[in-house]
């Protein structure tokens, strides 16, 4: 399970294209932390990282929910912080989205792991010292 150190937003942007240059064309992304953790900021990275868009182009979808970047949906960027149960998320058909050849990253998807595939790559953010964050990354087959 590799654990990574960043000390700034560029820092955890860079990471993440770094991260998703190994991710396969299909997976399942939890990006798991606090709010102010950095999700949506290594977000902006692994977007970019797997050449869908730029990190400017890439917002939290708190309010919309989700985000489609690239060509024919090659990656959705889901936030699920405002959904309380397991039927209103069911009702955003993310049974397709997994079946796509395309990356899914959730954020807070984790309160909802019975709707979620068991192989999945799990990312953690955790806050340290002002702007450094340890980052964890693990896959789950």
């Amino acid at each position: 399970m590799p654990v990574y150190r960043t000390a700034s937003a560029e820092e955890t942007i860079a990471l993440g294209e770094q991260i998703a240059r190994r991710l396969p064309s299909k997976q399942v992304v939890l990006l798991i932390g606090q709010l102010g953790a950095g999700k949506t900021t290594l977000a902006k990275g692994l977007v970019a990282g797997l050449g869908a868009a730029s990190p400017d182009e890439v917002s939290s979808p708190t309010f919309t929910l989700i985000h489609e970047y690239g060509t024919a949906g090659r990656v959705y960027h889901i936030d699920l912080y405002r959904l309380d149960e397991p039927c209103a998320v069911a009702t955003l058909g993310l049974d397709d989205l997994f079946d796509r050849d395309c990356v899914v990253l959730i954020e807070w998807g984790e309160r909802f792991p019975q709707l979620l595939p068991s192989a999945r790559t799990e990312i953690r953010l955790q806050i340290r010292d002002g702007e450094q964050r340890e980052i964890e990354v693990r896959t789950l087959a």
